[in-house]
């Protein structure tokens, strides 16, 4: 939190009540849609005209920037529902109301409704996670960046609280940067499918060039691994029973001559867990497009108060060779994946309260979770750890999300 803290101080005192906000600066301005052709601004709330608003013209009090803007601040500052985010609206100084192109009434919990549950969700969605992306590039991208490789976990979850007509659960699919802890973008999971088909949509936006790809066993799929190596990126993806022969054929590998490459040993979280992991490579006789090492992962865990140990043993494979990557690698990157549960999901269910939500008329639940990814991107981005505590104190003064969004 220390970082944090330190960056809105150091900002917040900056602010001053500008004859015009910065909506109305960019009014004039001929930009190109987001993530096509033209620049990304620096700016959230320029970037965010480039979502167009659902409501008919006749009547509007309110510019949909203007309302998509007091909503990403007020989920920053820890709002879970429309009467949340007004009530936030209500609380605005004159000088962030201005900033926020706001007039003296803010916009009212009906008003907030009708644009979240109206606007389109992906559109949104894209629009941020590109601003987002433009946010994180350094000042000289020519340059290759030091450290890892970049690995980006892409996970599914329900809002269990938003349903649809039919009663069934919203789902939604995550790409998560497990090295930022920034959400990269997000898609709606159409209810006649499943995740398989959201897959390649959701990574069209994202550069994953040199990337690694990790994901649960439902994605290990030849037309995922075509997709992946075809843009340049590699996989790192679990084998489960959805695949019998290629989880017959690792299960066959002579495993036991092999050596351990990477043990690990960790007490958290209650339990006390033991990790080992074996490579071998499997360039002929596995019948999957490109593998060319497969992985054991063997976990053994029990609780710190004693009792008897659990062990799992979880197969992988990768078209990564020894010569590219590392035992220590691919361990944490298979760490960091299934981190994705507690540094994204958790926060969302806890923190935000996604679960308990009752958001569920249209693409509400999904442009909800969009700002709550928003959100935990932005805090993660600042040096935020603990993001509950970062809600909080950004709560106590509506000016200091302004550095944060600016």
């Amino acid at each position: 939190m220390t970082v944090l803290y330190a960056f809105v101080t150091t900002r917040t005192g900056a602010v001053s009540v500008l004859a015009s906000s910065l909506i109305d600066c960019a009014v004039d301005q001929s930009l190109a849609p987001i993530g096509e052709d033209g620049p990304v601004p620096a700016d959230l709330l320029l970037a965010l005209r480039a979502v167009t608003d659902p409501r008919a013209r006749r009547g509007r009090r309110h510019d949909v920037v203007s309302v998509l803007a007091v909503a990403v601040c007020a989920v920053l500052a820890g709002a879970r529902s429309y009467i949340a985010i007004s009530e936030w609206a209500r609380d605005l100084t004159p000088t962030v109301r201005a900033r926020l192109g706001l007039g003296r009434r803010p916009p009212c919990e009906s008003t907030i409704r009708r644009v979240l549950q109206g606007v389109d969700a992906a559109e949104l969605d894209r629009v941020v996670s590109t601003w987002l992306a433009a946010r994180s590039v350094p000042i000289c991208p020519a340059v290759p960046p030091a450290g890892p490789r970049r690995v980006i976990a892409l996970d599914g979850k329900s809002a269990r609280g938003a349903r649809h007509a039919g009663g069934r659960a919203v789902h939604l699919l995550a790409a998560y940067d497990t090295g930022t802890g920034g959400v990269l973008g997000q898609a709606v999971v159409d209810g006649k499918t499943n995740e398989i088909s959201a897959f390649s949509p959701l990574l069209d936006r994202i550069d994953i060039a040199g990337a690694l790809i990790t994901a649960d066993a439902l994605h290990t799929q030849r037309g995922h691994v075509s997709y992946l190596t075809g843009r340049g990126a590699h996989y790192l993806l679990t084998v489960k029973a959805n695949q019998p022969t290629l989880l017959r054929q690792l299960r066959a590998l002579p495993w036991t001559a092999v050596p351990v490459a990477d043990a690990t040993t960790d007490k958290a979280h209650g339990r006390h867990e033991q990790r080992t992991l074996k490579l071998t490579a499997v360039s002929v006789g596995i019948g999957f497009p490109s593998a060319r090492l497969a992985l054991q992962i063997t976990r053994r865990s029990r609780p710190l108060t004693g009792g008897r140990w659990r062990t799992e043993i979880v197969y992988a494979i990768t078209d990564l060779t020894t010569e590219q990557t590392s035992a220590q690698e691919l361990a944490d990157a298979l760490r960091a994946h299934w981190g994705i549960e507690n540094r994204l999901h958790w926060v969302r269910d806890v923190t935000y309260g996604e679960d308990l939500s009752q958001i569920r008329t249209g693409h509400g639940p999904a442009v909800m979770a969009t700002l709550r990814n928003l959100a935990i991107s932005l805090l993660r981005t600042a040096g935020a750890t603990n993001i509950a505590a970062a809600c909080r104190h950004l709560s106590r003064h509506p000016a200091r999300v302004l550095p944060m969004i600016m």
